[in-house]
């Protein structure tokens, strides 16, 4: 297959993801420079927080979107070996989550949409903002309907056999977003948008903060998901090994998928309107969901370790320094891995009732969040990247090398900023404020932590201009490149599976029943319950 359609349609989708990274991190460096006091003349609370917002929806919603789609529309194509299911409609997608995107744009940057990228009521937007964001996941939803037919095509046409690791992982990432995205869709379709525009007075924030949780948490594991398809799927192969385990793998998505869904009230501890009951329940779900995170640690690190000796690496640690470390994919994932290992600290942290509170609504947060984001999901995203920047615009790479130094000053970038932030966060400084600078003894002790986030911005900002520099020159550059995506083989062949590790129909069944006991009657208590004021709120 030549492929010419779906790598237009991929490099188009990846091109628009880049491009709101790249406006979202000089955003970010502007934001730990005007929030540290050290400058006054750029301090604006109203341009701190329009530009807050508007990194947050870039970031969490444009860039995570855009690059989501495309990954999975090229994944489709090459392990299904068919071309994409009506193009037509994929390009519909692509163009309305776009019209979205603009649409929402004017008022982020014209302060007219200052509200986070949680957009927490009673913060109002322009009316305008909500129904781009609405655009936005409503295109994201031709995605998930493409990769599930094309799933369901390959099925019928071979029933029995497994479908290829990368499109399972794929495909339930296109349901978990279906369901994920469901809370926040009722929350701007039923309160954001119609208080907006004016039709009702008032709307019940209650209510909307749950509805936003619903999608708050596995919206985390809809950017993880190709991150830990790398994992499984192309690293093993770029190290020079093989998949330790696809069984494993499968049983790693499928418990992302079932189990990231019913768990979102740990966002909401401190909130009153759900009592101690459900957050304990979900508190369970949450430490329950770290579990497919410690068997794609164990799967990923036994499959580079069979990489490491099959490159030759000797005793017990012998085969880490035998990996091909100037392979980027490589290079990100060990960097990643690194990175998640601290970040998934600070995650049972937060999980847990007792410490969460005593880090909310700190700093602590905010660095976690980047050092899983950034650290985890959005490095692998650059490697993945250059791996499949030749394959998509058939031209080498512009500089290898380039990449390598553009990860590690990412990495070194993001430990320098991100473990202030945590420390800051354990000294008491709030986050989502515009200014620090209160002028006594122990905010005055907050100034070096605030200096080192400034360099680490500015490091990060660098290490985003060379990754762009680098994939511009590759698409413009002379030469040419011939190759196809590699997919890692398992060290021990697939045999049969049982139907519960290759569909999901039992397993949309369980999810029902989960989000149905997570959410039903806290959801439901708003509609018979009085919630304005101090009513009865919870159970």
């Amino acid at each position: 297959m030549a492929n010419v359609a779906e790598k237009k349609l991929a490099l188009c989708h990846f091109w628009v993801a880049f491009a709101a990274f790249g406006l979202a991190a000089v955003m970010g460096l502007y934001q730990v420079v005007e929030r540290s006091g050290f400058f006054g003349f750029l301090e604006s609370r109203e341009v701190y927080y329009a530009s807050v917002s508007t990194h947050g929806v870039l970031m969490g919603f444009v860039l995570t979107t855009f690059f989501i789609m495309g990954f999975g529309y090229y994944v489709a194509t090459t392990t299904l070996k068919l071309p994409i299911w009506n193009v037509s409609f994929a390009w519909g997608g692509f163009a309305l989550s776009l019209l979205g995107v603009v649409l929402a744009a004017g008022p982020l940057l014209t302060g007219n949409a200052s509200v986070l990228f949680t957009f927490y009521p009673p913060l109002m937007a322009h009316p305008a903002f909500y129904i781009g964001a609405t655009l936005l996941v409503v295109g994201s939803w031709f995605w998930c309907v493409s990769m599930i037919v094309m799933y369901a095509q390959w099925k019928a046409a071979h029933p029995g056999q497994p479908v290829p690791l990368a499109m399972f992982a794929t495909t339930g990432n296109a349901i978990l977003w279906l369901w994920t995205s469901a809370g926040v869709a009722v929350e701007v379709l039923f309160q954001l948008i119609p208080w907006a525009l004016g039709w009702i007075d008032t709307i019940d924030a209650g209510l909307a903060r749950t509805l936003f949780a619903w999608t708050l948490h596995p919206i985390v594991y809809f950017w993880l998901i190709p991150t830990y398809t790398a994992f499984y799927c192309l690293v093993p192969k770029q190290a020079g090994g093989f998949l330790f385990s696809d069984e494993m793998a499968r049983a790693a998505f499928m418990l992302l998928v079932v189990f990231s869904l019913p768990i979102g009230f740990h966002h909401l501890y401190m909130d009153p309107e759900q009592s101690h009951g459900w957050k304990i329940v979900h508190a369970i779900g949450t430490f329950v969901v770290t579990l497919p995170t410690f068997i794609t640690g164990f799967t990923v690190i036994a499959s580079l370790e069979i990489a490491g000796r099959l490159n030759g690496g000797k005793g017990l640690f012998g085969w880490i320094a035998a990996l091909p470390w100037d392979n980027p994919m490589v290079l990100a994932i060990i960097l990643g891995l690194l990175m998640l290992i601290f970040g998934g600290f600070g995650g049972l942290v937060n999980a847990s009732y007792a410490m969460n509170a005593m880090v909310h609504n700190t700093a602590w947060v905010s660095g976690h969040f980047h050092l899983i984001f950034g650290g985890t999901t959005i490095i692998m995203y650059f490697g993945i990247a250059y791996y499949f920047w030749p394959i998509l615009t058939g031209k080498p790479l512009f500089s290898q090398s380039l990449a390598i130094t553009q990860l590690w000053i990412w990495f070194i970038g993001m430990i320098i900023m991100t473990t202030p932030w945590h420390i800051l966060g354990l000294l008491g400084q709030p986050r989502r404020i515009d200014s620090v600078n209160y002028n006594n003894l122990l905010v005055l002790s907050w100034e070096p932590y605030e200096a080192a986030m400034i360099f680490g911005g500015a490091i990060l900002l660098a290490s985003s201009a060379l990754l762009l520099y680098n994939l511009y020159q590759t698409q413009v550059g002379s030469g040419s490149f011939e190759g196809e995506v590699e997919y890692a083989e398992p060290i021990h062949p697939v045999g049969a599976l049982p139907a519960y590790l290759n569909g999901f129909k039992l397993w949309n069944i369980v999810i029902a029943a989960f989000m149905l006991l997570a959410f039903g009657y806290p959801i439901l208590q708003f509609f018979f319950m009085e919630t304005f004021g101090s009513g009865r709120w919870g159970v």
